[in-house]
């Protein structure tokens, strides 16, 4: 057993990387997704890249089930129960408008209507002490609601069950034993024990929403694995980076619902860690959409809260920040002026160049008729694109808006190009963060394409293009961690704080993390845990949270000192002021347990490759380049723009004035000049 393979399952492709643990070789390949049954495209994509699939060690996979469900409005049926008195926190939500001057802004639909809401008597105080015992017989009555009516998911959030879950627990007990396996319950605090009433029901019901569709799909994968005689557990990547098996993904589905996308950005902490760049910004730019996620001081930037289509979830997860903007983008004339995106072309009929019945221009069709692309080679040869058809699209909307088609195709880039700079400023600028201080590590079927340019307008000067940049989100999952995170509430001001306590508190979660790590059969000697705290100013209403150096580090006589130190740096940096001599206090203990796997850093074989070498006439700032097209895999050496780099999975283009060059692990590191 010698390969470790990575999948990343998307809407049209399932991308597959192979790492061969003998020879340190590296494969990646792909086949057409199979949306009746994706274990079928699974193992498709498993043929093209290992002879015996006995021989794997490993297996990961990211997987948007639970996420097209929640996008298409088709998860599970769900019974919400609730505390008596607390039937409408769902519903009321949050007063606060997402966007102040939309005059036509609603909130979110509530994923459970009010008519499925049911109340249970029964209540605890603040701090978690029992005032009236649980209502049994409500819980009882919810069960057989939810039997007769054919309810596929009950949730339960109870108030203050993060403070002691004792009245959850026992209403979960009740309910699996009235409704057996054939109904999901889930319990608020297992999902997200902390406070803030309306975002921990708001996480209770999206688990419980998208819960049965990603358990009955890793229940089906697990089982075609059996059948084939396959002896690997199959790991789930996690929306917070980290991985776990399917078995504790069954049990927690909520975790892994942007386990796709977020396979980029491990790859991209993998590649700082290889290149010795601990900033970068990862841009996946595909057919549709165009997603940035960034990696600070070595770390990928996660956030213990999120909103998704909305609806606010706790958990730890990777800021992820998406826009319609891929190749398959369309360009179209709206009020005499040129847009592009968000709608796209989709994969059928798609770009107009594809021939599959699309006449609408995309960004595609514009790089093709800039000749951007390379159409006898595109990925890798698999498809001969139709110049032609492009053409005629560009130039049907250049008529509308009365331009020169070849200035029309490079309009349709720059519009494009510029919403995607936009969009990384949203994650950096807007941040306090700056760019410039970053690498740009792109991938995707387009990123590459694209990269440069973008670069350019952020006056970034390295862009970072990784072997197979279309699998490499699937190649970023080989590098990951395994993954458990555990809380605590802990509200304490600074001047009742007790050290001695929050370490023996930090001390009890580490304990509990090694364990859950166990469990996922991580050995002892590749264990280990980070803690840190959430903060914030007395009267504040949300916190930071702040790294700490070990467990024991509260029991420390200047530990208040220090800590509020930490905190006021990391105010300034995020809001740009703090104010040193305001009280603090603390909200939350967070401990993290990783469990680390063997790297898949290792150099990538040279490609025994003749240079097939061919020029072509591309487009740079309305000037015909004479350009050389070039094999990736023959790369060997500086190479000066403008120049076309095809391969596999991805083209890369370097423009006039860019330097790029191949190090030894495989990535090609372009040098932008600067505008």
């Amino acid at each position: 057993m010698s390969y470790r393979v990575a999948m990343d399952i998307g809407g049209t492709f399932t991308d597959v990387v192979c790492y061969d643990e003998r020879s340190g070789a590296v494969t990646a390949s792909k086949a057409p997704t199979t949306p009746g049954d994706l274990a079928e495209g699974v193992f498709a994509a498993l043929g093209r890249v290992v002879d015996n699939p006995a021989e794997i060690s490993f297996f990961v996979h990211g997987t948007t089930q639970g996420l097209n469900a929640l996008l298409e409005r088709k998860g599970a049926r769900v019974l919400l129960l609730a505390s008596q008195g607390g039937r409408d926190v769902y519903q009321i939500a949050r007063g606060n408008r997402d966007r102040m001057f939309d005059l036509r802004y609603r909130k979110p639909v509530p994923l459970v209507p009010r008519q499925d809401v049911m109340e249970t008597g029964g209540r605890l105080d603040y701090r978690g002490q029992e005032l009236v015992p649980l209502d049994e017989e409500a819980v009882r009555a919810a069960a057989r609601r939810a039997r007769a009516e054919g309810f596929d998911a009950v949730a339960v959030c109870l108030l203050f069950s993060y403070a002691n879950p004792a009245h959850e627990v026992r209403a979960g007990e009740i309910l699996r034993a009235e409704l057996g396996d054939d109904v999901l319950v889930v319990l608020s605090h297992e999902v997200a024990r902390e406070w803030r009433e309306y975002e921990r029901t708001s996480s209770a019901v999206l688990e419980a929403y998208t819960g049965p569709v990603v358990r009955r799909y890793l229940a089906r994968i697990e089982r075609r694995f059996a059948e084939r005689g396959l002896p690997v557990p199959v790991h789930v990547m996690q929306s917070s980076g980290g991985l776990v098996n399917a078995s504790y993904a069954m049990r927690r589905p909520l975790q892994t619902l942007l386990s796709g996308p977020v396979g980029g950005t491990m790859g991209g902490v993998a590649a700082g860690r290889m290149l010795d760049r601990g900033n970068a910004i990862c841009v996946d730019m595909g057919g549709t959409s165009f997603d940035v996620s960034l990696v600070v001081n070595g770390r990928p930037d996660v956030s213990a809260e999120a909103r998704i289509e909305g609806y606010p979830v706790l958990m730890p997860i990777v800021n992820l920040h998406t826009i319609g903007a891929g190749g398959g983008s369309l360009a179209y004339a709206e009020a005499g002026a040129l847009r592009v995106g968000p709608e796209s072309a989709g994969a059928v009929p798609g770009p107009a160049c594809y021939g599959r019945g699309g006449t609408q221009a995309t960004v595609t069709d514009a790089n093709v008729v800039l000749g951007r692309v390379d159409p006898a080679w595109f990925a890798g040869g698999l498809m001969t694109l139709d110049v032609e058809a492009a053409g005629t699209a560009i130039a049907t909307l250049a008529g509308e808006l009365d331009l020169d088609p070849l200035l029309l195709a490079e309009g349709i880039c720059d519009v494009a190009n510029a919403k995607m700079a936009q969009a990384i400023r949203t994650l950096t600028v807007e941040h306090g963060i700056e760019p410039r201080e970053f690498a740009l590590v792109a991938f995707g079927g387009a990123g590459p394409m694209h990269a440069a340019f973008i670069a350019r307008e952020l006056g970034i000067s390295e862009v970072v293009v990784p072997r197979f940049p279309g699998a490499f989100s699937a190649w970023g999952m080989l590098e990951a961690d395994v993954r458990r995170d555990l809380t605590h509430p802990y509200f304490r001001p600074q001047d009742v704080l007790d050290g001695p306590d929050m370490a023996r508190n930090f001390a009890t979660l580490g304990e509990e993390a090694l364990a859950a790590l166990s469990s996922q059969g991580v050995p002892e000697e590749r264990r280990r845990v980070e803690h840190a705290v959430d903060m914030r100013y007395e009267g504040q209403d949300y916190t930071l949270t702040i790294p700490l150096r070990d467990a024991a580090e509260p029991a420390d006589p200047g530990f208040l000192e220090t800590i509020a130190a930490r905190y006021a740096e990391a105010h300034t940096s995020r809001y740009g002021h703090a104010t040193p001599e305001a009280p603090v206090e603390f909200v939350m203990l967070r401990s993290t347990g990783f469990g680390s796997f063997p790297r898949t850093a290792a150099a990538v074989p040279k490609v025994p490759e003749e240079q097939a070498e061919h020029v072509r006439d591309v487009i740079f700032d309305g000037v015909v380049h004479r350009t050389p097209v070039l094999r990736r895999a023959a790369l060997d050496g500086e190479l000066a723009g403008p120049a076309i780099v095809v391969e596999e999975t991805a083209t890369t283009v370097i423009p006039p004035g860019c330097v790029a060059t191949v190090d030894p692990n495989g990535f090609l590191i372009v040098k932008v000049d600067s505008l």
